[in-house]
């Protein structure tokens, strides 16, 4: 089965994030990518992230963010589809795995306001979620699949262990985003070939054409990008590397 065709730009990715040296471990995190089609042309939702952040300034990114204690616990519809969670299983155990897939929805709700759910009596939770049950929803992890991972080098302001997921509009409760968090200052529905052209964070740059190929071909290896011993690596095993190398 081939390779995803664009390259990971090692290059553009120290540029995204320069070396400023530390020792931190990555934090475990979460993307989702939502897909739709309008007029025959795939669409994927991206955010530009505003000016003052200190890591992937004005990028234009997927919504996303780290995993919160809260997630491991949270209540959804449904769960993650089979396939998909023994993927996840290979790299951490099913807590932390649908931790991870929770967040994603979580964080795709709090920075756009678009809900990957099904309808739900509005719940008194606390914490994190505590929004997203007020809204009269679940969770609905059965629509996600998992396509990608990738761990920020070492000694970056920020690293992450993040995990990639993708789903289709159609399981949204509400088709449009809002403004959300206000951690990203633009959201909007781009065509494919019109989201290469804005500034993009290496590793998203690398992920868009993976959905890309993708969307033509769902059972395509799972692609885990990091560093090893200095120099950037796309391991197609399906992800299957041990954690934080």
């Amino acid at each position: 089965m081939p390779h995803s065709t664009e390259p990971f730009d090692a290059a553009q990715d120290l540029k995204d994030a320069p070396r400023t040296g530390g020792g931190q471990r990555p934090r475990d995190a979460a993307t989702l990518i939502l897909t739709r089609r309008r007029n025959g042309a795939a669409e994927v939702l991206m955010g530009r992230r505003a000016r003052g952040h200190v890591f992937m300034a004005s990028k234009w990114v997927f919504p996303g963010g780290r995993v919160e204690r809260a997630d491991a616990g949270a209540a959804s519809a449904t769960e993650l589809p089979p396939a998909d969670l023994a993927r996840l299983a290979r790299e951490v155990t099913p807590r932390r795995a649908r931790a991870l897939a929770l967040a994603a929805v979580r964080e795709t709700f709090e920075e756009t306001g678009l809900l990957l759910a099904e309808p739900a009596p509005p719940a008194p939770v606390a914490g994190p979620w505590r929004e997203f049950r007020a809204a009269g929803a679940l969770p609905d992890l059965a629509a996600l699949s998992y396509i990608a991972r990738a761990v920020t080098p070492p000694g970056r302001t920020r690293r992450f262990d993040a995990r990639f997921f993708m789903a289709d509009a159609s399981a949204l409760l509400h088709p449009e985003p809002t403004a959300g968090s206000g951690e990203l200052d633009e959201i909007a529905w781009l065509p494919l070939d019109e989201a290469r052209a804005v500034d993009l964070p290496a590793i998203t740059r690398f992920v868009l054409a993976e959905v890309a190929e993708r969307l033509a071909c769902p059972d395509r290896p799972l692609p885990f990008v990091r560093m090893v011993r200095g120099r950037h690596v796309v391991d197609y095993q399906g992800g299957a590397a041990p954690d934080h190398p």
